[in-house]
């Protein structure tokens, strides 16, 4: 039996003195981050070397604090915490470095998504009942769902837990150690799953998963959404006119929230395809590496593509995979899965993007995306997720 970490998220209820500390601690957590790029970023620009992460938080707490006391409620939050920013800073920089991501990027309040992280030291810390969690420094907070997150009784390791705010909410994500079944059990045969925009996701076994920003709740969320924008947007325009607009009334919250409840509908939607993908208990499911960041630069589609969350989906998917013992396999992006007629194997070079039905010579009449998904199943060369 293989050990499979995976993680819990759910909602906070926490107290407002605990609602004080989680503030304190990630606006800590986002200026030590800040602060390591921008200390990094002048000793480049004055001709000194690279600091690593471990080399500043000793130069942190043994020289800059010290002499600087003004400076002294850094150590008045989680040090776990701060540990956890500067090596999250340092991780962005050797990425910068290896040509894998663009220079690390300084995290605004309100925006950036800056966490408060804890690890397990000893069996108390992070121990969890159905209704409350024990996270440290914070001690017991309640759960707005109960018996979600697996229990400590149970027999369920808890191995770190980090705890963030969105939309003036409070998660916490808990990794837990579980077991997981073996690759190749299950006897039934292989899938193919093609996503694309017009349906999210459709499947060789003739399953098609529709768009859900198409749906009828999504639009009316997004036109609430443009309008409580436009709404924040004629603020600013009055404070800058210096009319009576205060700064203080000018709230974001309505704006965040919005965004907040789409994202959670997409993400929920893209669950329960998973969950039922993964119950045919198929033996294999055959994706395509998508180009995202390339779909993206095209002006006319990028919304319609940055909405359908497709790296999340695949993220998700590999996580439920591993679960269940399924294998994942991955087809190169430039795989001619669209072209490729599935009963012959013929290639139509001339096909395009606006012929939704795929005819082949050979007299098969099949739906464009189908077909796709047909040929993603029968794939020979593939790399296992």
């Amino acid at each position: 039996m293989r050990k499979l970490l995976k993680s819990f998220k759910t909602e906070l209820n926490p107290t407002q003195e605990q609602k004080t500390k989680i503030n304190k601690t990630i606006g800590t957590c986002r200026y030590i981050y800040n602060f390591y790029l921008a200390h990094n970023k002048e000793r480049y620009e004055n001709g000194g070397k690279f600091m690593t992460g471990k080399s500043f938080s000793v130069w942190l707490n043994n020289e800059y604090i010290p002499n600087n006391p003004d400076k002294a409620w850094i150590k008045q939050v989680s040090s776990k915490s701060v540990k956890k920013s500067i090596e999250n800073a340092c991780t962005a920089f050797m990425r910068f470095f290896k040509n894998q991501s663009s220079f690390p990027k300084f995290k605004k309040k309100g925006r950036s998504d800056v966490k408060m992280y804890f690890v397990k030291n000893n069996p108390k810390d992070c121990a969890c009942e159905r209704h409350r969690i024990n996270i440290p420094t914070l001690g017991w907070v309640r759960l707005k769902e109960k018996g979600y997150i697996p229990t400590t009784k149970d027999g369920w390791k808890i191995k770190s837990s980090t705890v963030s705010k969105k939309a003036d909410r409070y998660y916490v994500s808990v990794l837990v150690d579980i077991p997981s079944n073996p690759i190749g059990n299950n006897s039934n045969a292989g899938i193919g799953i093609d996503l694309g925009l017009k349906d999210f996701a459709i499947v060789s076994n003739g399953k098609t998963y529709k768009n859900i920003n198409k749906s009828a709740r999504i639009k009316k969320l997004e036109k609430q959404l443009r309008r409580e924008q436009r709404r924040l947007s004629r603020k600013y325009e009055n404070l800058k006119k210096g009319e009576a607009t205060q700064k203080a009334n000018i709230q974001k919250h309505k704006v965040q929230k919005f965004h907040h409840k789409i994202d959670h509908i997409r993400t929920n939607y893209i669950n329960k395809t998973i969950a039922e993908i993964v119950k045919t208990k198929p033996s294999y499911i055959t994706i395509e590496d998508l180009n995202v960041k390339g779909m993206i630069k095209n002006r006319h589609l990028s919304k319609a593509v940055a909405s359908q969350k497709f790296y999340e989906f695949r993220t998700r998917l590999k996580a439920k995979c591993d679960e269940n013992g399924i294998e994942l396999r991955i087809v190169d992006r430039w795989y001619l899965s669209s072209k490729l007629c599935h009963c012959c194997g013929t290639i139509q070079k001339d096909l395009k993007l606006s012929d939704r039905i795929y005819r082949c010579r050979c007299g098969c009449v099949e739906d464009r995306d189908l077909n796709a998904s047909l040929n993603l199943k029968d794939a020979k060369t593939y790399v296992i997720a």
